[in-house]
């Protein structure tokens, strides 16, 4: 039996309670990155196939046990080349040129404006250089997100790139389609938010749906937002700076205190939760890709290169962000939204992404003769933990004081992940 160890925070069913899940970092700062995770995970667990997952960050001394255990390492990523996760990025370089069995990357993706300007990752060349090095030296390309990624790779002299787009798309197969379930969105329609903390410019735009629409509902991903819903240590308005004050950030913001915020610590559970909505929009691009699998119609803003670069590969409908202003309308971007060409493109894309699985000696479970609803019949058989948010028992069972490790004010940019 083949063996493949597959980068990742978790196994997809190692069921956690949330309080461990925040406690242990289980999600890597962000939910969305279980779910381009777990794509993988699915996809390459074929008929005599064993998928591991772990992480890489052991060196000399975990390369050794691979080169023994496994004969094949997949590293699924998101917005790897930036200088927050630089350290990881050293340490996984570090494994990578230890190893002699075959390494192959699935999107990884480089963090930058809106514009593409590739100055700000600077810093990063040395790094960036010796990981695209020492994968290539086991891999016959590597996999990128998207354009803005390919660009800055070819600018540090590597050309043997592939743009594949993310994993997560092509979880639920080349057949995906999204269709609008209502003609246009009313007072009364259901939608999902999602946002990203740290764009500070989204302020208004929620204060004015969350008033217009009372059954929008904020689906959280990030850490912190976690520990809040948890029972952390009360976070007040005051504490923050202000721009971050009209963000559901804080106990105070109405999303939080009237019990509007939802938060999944699997894919399944948050997957199934968006297929009871009428549309999805925000800046999270893995939180409307979950959207997107639930058949949900969904909608980018667009807030810097590794969004917009996965909306364009896709033809997923989205906004730039600096189009946004607090007068724009859930329904405006619902109206806009079509779904023909990310329908219509899929299917090529899923059969480029195959072709770059087989030229790296992969399969996957969509080829004739496998079975793609093994994994989906063992998730549905797997006790995964609700919403946290709609738990009484979750809040109250819950002894980790958590927002006191985090400090006030504005988070970096690049902090989060997915």
């Amino acid at each position: 039996m083949a063996r493949i160890l597959l980068r990742a925070h978790k196994d997809p069913f190692t069921v956690a309670a949330p309080s461990k899940v925040f406690r242990k970092n289980l999600i890597g700062e962000n939910v969305g990155n279980l779910l381009f995770q777990q794509a993988s995970y699915k996809l390459l667990q074929t008929e005599g196939t064993e998928v591991v997952t772990g992480r890489l960050l052991g060196g000399r001394e975990q390369a050794e046990r691979i080169n023994t255990e496994f004969d094949h390492v997949v590293i699924p990523l998101a917005n790897a080349f930036r200088f927050s996760f630089r350290t990881e990025l050293d340490r996984m370089t570090e494994t990578i040129e230890s190893l002699t069995v075959p390494v192959t990357v699935l999107g990884v993706g480089a963090q930058m404006h809106l514009d593409g300007d590739i100055a700000r990752l600077g810093r990063m060349r040395a790094s960036v250089s010796r990981f695209m090095r020492a994968v290539l030296d086991r891999s016959p390309s590597v996999g990128v997100r998207g354009e803005f990624t390919d660009r800055y790779l070819q600018s540090l002299g590597f050309t043997d790139t592939d743009v594949i787009g993310c994993p997560s798309l092509y979880m639920n197969g080349p057949e995906l389609q999204v269709t609008k379930r209502v003609q246009r969105l009313s007072k009364l329609s259901k939608i999902s938010l999602n946002l990203t903390p740290y764009v500070t410019e989204l302020g208004p735009l929620v204060e004015q749906q969350m008033q217009r629409y009372p059954r929008l509902r904020y689906a959280a991903q990030h850490r912190e937002a976690l520990g809040m819903l948890l029972g952390g240590a009360p976070l007040t308005a005051e504490v923050l700076a202000e721009a971050q004050r009209m963000l559901p950030t804080h106990h105070e913001h109405p999303l939080i205190a009237r019990n509007r915020t939802s938060f999944f610590v699997d894919p399944r559970p948050w997957i199934d939760y968006l297929s009871r909505f009428d549309f999805s929009f925000g800046t999270r691009i893995h939180g409307n890709i979950a959207a997107l699998l639930a058949g949900t119609p969904a909608h980018v803003l667009a807030h810097d290169s590794r969004t917009l670069e996965l909306a364009r590969f896709y033809d997923i409908p989205h906004t730039p962000m600096h189009q946004v202003t607090g007068d724009t309308d859930a329904a405006d971007l619902y109206a806009a939204s079509d779904y023909a060409a990310f329908n219509a493109g899929l299917p090529a894309r899923f059969a480029h992404f195959a072709d770059y699985l087989e030229d790296h000696r992969l399969q996957h479970v969509y080829q004739p003769g496998q079975d793609a609803m093994r994994f989906e019949r063992r998730a549905a058989a797997t006790p995964f933990p609700g919403d946290v948010s709609r738990s009484l028992a979750y809040r109250r069972a819950s002894a980790v004081r958590v927002l006191r490790r985090f400090p006030s004010g504005v988070r970096r940019p690049e902090a989060a992940v997915a």
